[in-house]
């Protein structure tokens, strides 16, 4: 029920605009988006950056119809690059497929995507190719391994909580790819993906565990605790460098935690989403996994009370 709501909330038009000019949405949502402009997310890049946190940014959008939309994103997408190398701050991008006009072919989804792969690999930075539902797994694979012969200067994402997911990291490690580990957030049938939490955390153990030993520099994208103390005993127990892999977290989600590991010496990246579509992109995400929205009430109440000098749970 709570999904069908979400969902039904994050298409009507009139109560976007009523809620996205005068709305308590707003405020919330900036915790966790950094605004609506590419000056915003800069903004946000050098404050993370100033507590020794690196940044990717994200700029939202998906499931693109349009050849002409899908065109217009690679070109904010290009302006992103160009802002990033006037800023001289040094920033990751990461982005999806569908944004890029996978849904309207896979030709024009190439040709965007090797746009931005040059002006990227010219400026230095690294693109990330985030992993959507599992309708779009294999053909974002598939696109992935063919652009990477030709622009080295990409990683991509891989979801534990898919059943395939243990035999794709394999793969990925044999060619040397770089992939971020994440559980994954979308609404997946038990035909391909675990629906326990245990199992899907035991998944994530399993395939975290092949990055940090023969990963070429994992990223473990978890706020779990549980996870992170299990990455860094793991790594103290096979003597893998700390500066081998790095942590990421999401924007505005466990910030003390994340200060805490950057302190500790251990990399830490921040995943920093910004743009016009946050309203539609912050409740999609709630309806994909109606869990989240307690999840970031959680996470706010444990950061105040390690902000407070309470125990983190």
């Amino acid at each position: 029920m709570l999904r069908r709501v979400l969902l039904y909330l994050s298409e009507r038009r009139w109560l976007r605009k009523l809620i996205t000019r005068y709305g308590p949405t707003r405020a919330f949502a900036w915790r966790f988006v950094a605004g609506e402009t590419t000056e915003s997310a800069l903004d946000a890049v050098r404050e993370l950056s100033s507590r020794g946190i690196a940044s990717t940014l994200d700029l939202l959008g998906e499931s693109v119809r349009d050849a002409r939309d899908a065109e217009e994103s690679a070109n904010e997408y290009l302006r992103l690059l160009d802002a990033i190398r006037e800023s001289g701050l040094a920033a990751h991008i990461s982005l999806k497929l569908t944004q890029l006009g996978l849904d309207v072919s896979e030709e024009l989804c190439r040709g965007n995507l090797e746009r931005i792969l040059e002006k990227a690999s010219e400026y230095g930075v690294f693109v990330r190719f985030d992993m959507e539902s599992s309708a779009y797994t294999q053909r974002t694979l598939d696109i992935f391994g063919d652009l990477r012969q030709r622009w080295s200067n990409c990683g991509v994402v891989i979801q534990s909580y898919l059943y395939r997911s243990e035999q794709d990291v394999e793969e990925l490690i044999r060619t040397g790819a770089r992939v971020r580990l994440c559980k994954g957030a979308y609404l997946e049938p038990s035909s391909v993906a675990y629906q326990r939490k245990r199992d899907v955390d035991a998944s994530y153990v399993r395939l975290m565990e092949k990055l940090l030993s023969a990963g070429n520099y994992p990223a473990i994208a978890t706020h779990d605790p549980d996870m992170i103390a299990h990455a860094k005993e793991y790594v103290r127990e096979k003597g893998i460098p700390p500066r081998s892999f790095e942590f990421q977290m999401l924007y505005g989600v466990r910030r003390d935690l994340q200060e805490a590991l950057a302190r500790e010496g251990y990399n830490v990246r921040c995943y920093v989403p910004f743009g016009t579509e946050w309203y539609p992109y912050f409740m999609r995400r709630l309806a994909e996994r109606p869990a989240n929205l307690m999840f970031v009430l959680r996470s706010v109440l444990a950061e105040r009370r390690g902000a407070a000098g309470g125990r983190t749970p």
